[in-house]
C-alpha cells in the first residue's frame, strides 16, 4: 500500500525557519558566553570563592555542582582557551533545534558531571564539559539523522576540531579527561535520545 507523500515546504518558509533558529542559538550562546565571563570576573574580585561551586568528587552535598561546575573556570586563562570553541560549536548545536539543544546540554551537564563525580580525584570546573558534549552531539546527529546539513556538519566539525578527541586520554593532571570524555558520551547520548524516527519518515513518504 502506498501512502500519500508529504508536500515539501515552501523554500521560503524554510530559509525563515533556519534564519529564526540561527538568530535564536546566536542569543542563547551569546548570552551564556557573557554569564560566565561576568561570573568569571566576579570569581576574580572574590578572590577564588566561586571556585567552591566546582564539582568535588564523591561528596553527596557537592551534588548540585554539577549543575554550576560548566560555567566556572578556573582564571582567565582557562575561560579565554574555552570561549571560542564553546561559541562555535555551542551555536552550531543550538541552531540545530533550540528545544533539543536545551534537552541535550542538560544530558550532557548530568552524564558529564555524574562522570567527574565519581572518577575524578580532584575539585573540577569549565565548560569543557559542555565543549566535549556539543562535540558528541554533532557527531551523533550526523550518524544519526543522516540529513545531508547534519553530516555535512558532523564533517566540518572533525575537521575543524577532530583532535580534541585525544582530550578524553589521561594526560595532564591539570587537565579532566573524565570531563571531557563523559561529557562526549552526553552528546552522543542526547543525539541518540532525540533522533528522529527515520523509520516512520520512510513510510510516510512512500
Amino acid at each position: 500500500m502506498s501512502y500519500p507523500s508529504v508536500p515539501e515546504k515552501n523554500r521560503s518558509e524554510g530559509l525563515a525557519t533556519h534564519g529564526v533558529r540561527a538568530v535564536s542559538a546566536a542569543i542563547i550562546i551569546g548570552l551564556v558566553t557573557a554569564a560566565m565571563w561576568v561570573l568569571e570576573i566576579a570569581d576574580y574580585v572574590l578572590n577564588g570563592a566561586l571556585d567552591t561551586y566546582g564539582i568535588t568528587p564523591h561528596d553527596v552535598g557537592d551534588l548540585p555542582d554539577i549543575f554550576t561546575a560548566p560555567f566556572m573556570h578556573g582564571g582567565f586563562g582557562h575561560l579565554i582557551g574555552n570561549t571560542i570553541p564553546f561559541v562555535i560549536l555551542g551555536f552550531l548545536a543550538a541552531a540545530r533545534g533550540i528545544a533539543k539543544f536545551l534537552v541535550t546540554s542538560l544530558i550532557i551537564i548530568v552524564v558529564g558531571g555524574l562522570g567527574v563525580w565519581f572518577l575524578s580525584s580532584a575539585n573540577t570546573l569549565g565548560s569543557s564539559i559542555l565543549i566535549f558534549g556539543f562535540f558528541g552531539y554533532l557527531l551523533g546527529r550526523g550518524l544519526f539523522e543522516r540529513r545531508p546539513l547534519d553530516l555535512a556538519i558532523a564533517i566540518g566539525v572533525v575537521l575543524l576540531y577532530g583532535t580534541m578527541i585525544f582530550g578524553v586520554l589521561p594526560s595532564d593532571p591539570g587537565i579532566s579527561w573524565q570531563g571531557h570524555l563523559f561529557g562526549l558520551i552526553g552528546g552522543v547520548l542526547g543525539s541518540w535520545i532525540l533522533r528522529r524516527d527515520t523509520g516512520r519518515d520512510r513510510r510516510i513518504a512512500a
